[in-house]
C-alpha cells in the first residue's frame, strides 16, 4: 500500500485590512464538492474563498481564488441541480436586518470561466423578496443566534435554532443565470436538534439518544386543498403555477364522463384528479359549484404521529413515541454522513459510530429501520465518506480531531440479503476494519473525502492531501 502525501500553504485572508499587519492565516472549517471539485474555504472573519476545479495534488499553494464571498456568513453549501443537466449551486445564508430576516445567496458556477456568479432568483411566495442591491433573497424569518444550511439534489433546508424550525425548500433552474426558490415544509421543533443532513430523498435530524427520519417526497409536494366556490377562471388561475399544471381533457359532446383534468408535479407524477358532475352540460350553473384545489406548504411538528417521522434510537428498538424515554445524559448525534440510500453513518456526542438502515423505499411509518453501533479504537470527532450504493464495502475516514485519521473499511456481509424481507436489518454482519492511519504534524480541524481512496484534511496552518493506493 502506498501513500502519497501533499501540503498545501493556506492564503492569506482575503478581506483583511492594509492598514494593520495581516494576522496570520486562519481557517475554521471547507467544504469540498467531489461531483464539481469545487471547494469552499471558510476564514475566520467568516468570508468565504471559492475555487473551481481544485485539485491538490498539482498545486504547492493557493492561488487567488475565483470568487471571494465578503462577510458576515453564517451559513454554506453546495446545491447540485438536475433538471435536466446538472448545474452546481453554492447557497450562503447571512443575517440582515439586525437579526431580523435571513439573507440566502445563490452562485453559479460557470465551468468555462472557473467561477461562481451571482444568480438572480425569481420567487412568487409571500415570505420571499428578492432585493436586488444585495443580490439575494430576503426570507422575511428572525435569523437568530445560529442557523445550518443543508443541501442535496434540487433541495435544500434550513435550522434556525433561535426559531425552533426547519424549512424545507426547492430549487429550479429556469435557463441562464436565474433560478426558481420554493418553499414546501416547515417543520416545528418542540426537541433540541444537534445536527441536520439531506440525502437520498431523506431528511434525517440529529436528536438526543438516536435521529428522526422525514422522507422528502410527501414533504416536498404539499398538501391539497379544496376550496368550494370557485368558477372555472379561478380553477385555472387559482393554482400556484410553480407546484401544479392543470391538464384538459378531451370532451365528447359536451359532456362530462366524470372526470376533466388531473393535477401533476413538473415531473409527470399525478397528485390527484378533479372531478365533475356528470350530469350533461357543464354550463355556468355547474361551473359555479366546481371545487378547486391548491397545494399548501406542508407543516408538522417535530414529534408529529402523522406517519411522516421516524425516530431511531441508539439504545432502544421500540419505535413507539410514547415508549421512548431519553436518557438524563444521553448521546447526542451529531454528525450525518450517507453511505448509500439505504445506510447512513451517525456520529453521537461521546464518539460513537452507529449504522443506520432504512429500507430501498421509503413510506412514512411503514419504512423499516435500524441502528447498530460500530466497534473501532478511536473516539471519532470528525468523520466524512463519499457515498457509493454500488460496492459491498465502503472507505469511511474518521479522527480524534487531534493529530489522527483513520482509513476503515465497513463491509454489509449479508449485502446479498433484501432489507426490506430482513425483519431486523441491525442483526446483519457489520464488519469494520482499520486499512491506514495517518498522522498529521498539526491538528485536524477538517477532513473531507476528495474520493475513496484520498482525503483532504485542514490542519492548524496549512491543508494536507493524502491519497492511498
Amino acid at each position: 500500500m502506498v501513500v502519497e502525501a501533499h501540503q498545501l500553504f493556506l492564503p492569506k485572508p482575503p478581506f483583511s485590512s492594509p492598514s494593520f499587519p495581516s494576522p496570520p492565516p486562519h481557517f475554521s472549517s471547507f467544504l469540498f464538492h467531489p461531483s464539481s471539485l469545487s471547494l469552499a474555504l471558510f476564514h475566520s472573519d467568516s468570508s468565504i474563498s471559492l475555487y473551481s476545479s481544485f485539485s491538490p495534488f498539482s498545486i504547492s499553494s493557493f492561488p487567488p481564488p475565483q470568487t471571494t464571498l465578503p462577510p458576515p456568513i453564517s451559513a454554506a453549501a453546495f446545491l447540485l441541480l438536475r433538471n435536466p443537466n446538472p448545474i452546481t449551486l453554492f447557497l450562503i445564508s447571512s443575517p440582515i436586518s439586525g437579526g431580523s430576516a435571513v439573507l440566502f445567496r445563490f452562485y453559479i458556477l460557470n465551468s468555462a470561466r472557473k467561477s461562481f456568479t451571482p444568480a438572480k432568483v425569481v420567487c412568487n411566495h409571500s415570505d420571499f423578496k428578492f432585493d436586488e442591491s444585495k443580490l439575494g433573497v430576503v426570507f422575511g424569518v428572525s435569523h437568530g443566534v445560529s442557523v445550518k444550511l443543508v443541501a442535496d439534489v434540487n433541495v435544500f433546508a434550513l435550522y434556525s435554532i433561535s426559531n425552533g424550525k426547519v424549512w424545507v425548500f426547492a430549487v429550479k433552474h429556469l435557463g441562464g443565470e436565474e433560478l426558481k426558490l420554493m418553499k414546501y415544509a416547515v417543520i416545528d421543533c418542540s426537541l433540541p436538534v444537534f445536527s441536520i443532513s439531506v440525502s437520498f430523498g431523506v431528511l434525517i435530524l440529529g436528536e438526543d439518544n438516536g435521529v428522526r427520519v422525514f422522507p422528502l417526497r410527501p414533504l416536498v409536494k404539499g398538501r391539497v386543498k379544496k376550496e368550494r366556490g370557485a368558477n372555472k377562471k379561478s380553477l385555472n388561475g387559482g393554482l400556484e403555477k410553480d407546484k401544479m399544471e392543470i391538464k384538459k381533457l378531451p370532451l365528447r359532446n359536451g359532456m362530462i364522463h366524470g372526470i376533466n383534468a388531473e393535477i401533476s408535479f413538473a415531473d409527470g407524477s399525478k397528485l390527484m384528479e378533479l372531478k365533475f358532475p356528470s350530469n350533461g352540460v357543464l354550463d355556468e350553473r355547474v361551473e359555479n359549484r366546481t371545487e378547486s384545489a391548491k397545494l399548501r406548504s406542508v407543516r408538522l411538528r417535530q414529534d408529529s404521529r402523522e406517519g411522516i417521522a421516524n425516530f431511531v434510537a441508539f439504545k432502544n428498538k421500540d419505535d413507539n413515541f410514547e415508549s421512548i424515554k431519553i436518557p438524563v445524559k444521553s448521546a447526542k448525534a451529531i454528525g450525518i454522513q450517507a453511505l448509500s440510500s439505504t445506510r447512513f453513518l451517525i456520529l453521537d456526542s461521546e464518539g460513537n459510530l452507529h449504522l443506520l438502515f432504512l429500507a430501498t423505499s421509503v413510506h412514512g411509518s411503514e419504512t423499516p429501520y435500524s441502528m447498530k453501533q460500530l466497534t473501532h479504537n478511536m473516539k471519532v470527532r470528525k468523520l466524512t465518506v463519499l457515498p457509493d450504493s454500488s460496492t459491498r464495502a465502503q472507505t469511511v475516514w474518521i479522527s480524534d480531531a487531534l493529530h489522527t485519521v483513520h482509513m476503515i473499511a465497513v463491509t454489509d456481509m449479508d449485502a446479498s440479503v433484501n432489507q426490506t424481507d430482513c425483519k431486523d436489518p441491525a442483526e446483519k454482519l457489520v464488519q469494520t476494519s482499520v486499512v491506514q492511519a495517518i498522522f498529521s504534524s498539526e491538528k485536524v480541524q477538517e477532513i473531507a473525502a476528495l474520493s475513496a481512496n484520498t482525503i483532504l484534511l485542514l490542519g492548524q496552518g496549512s491543508m494536507f492531501a493524502y491519497a492511498i493506493s
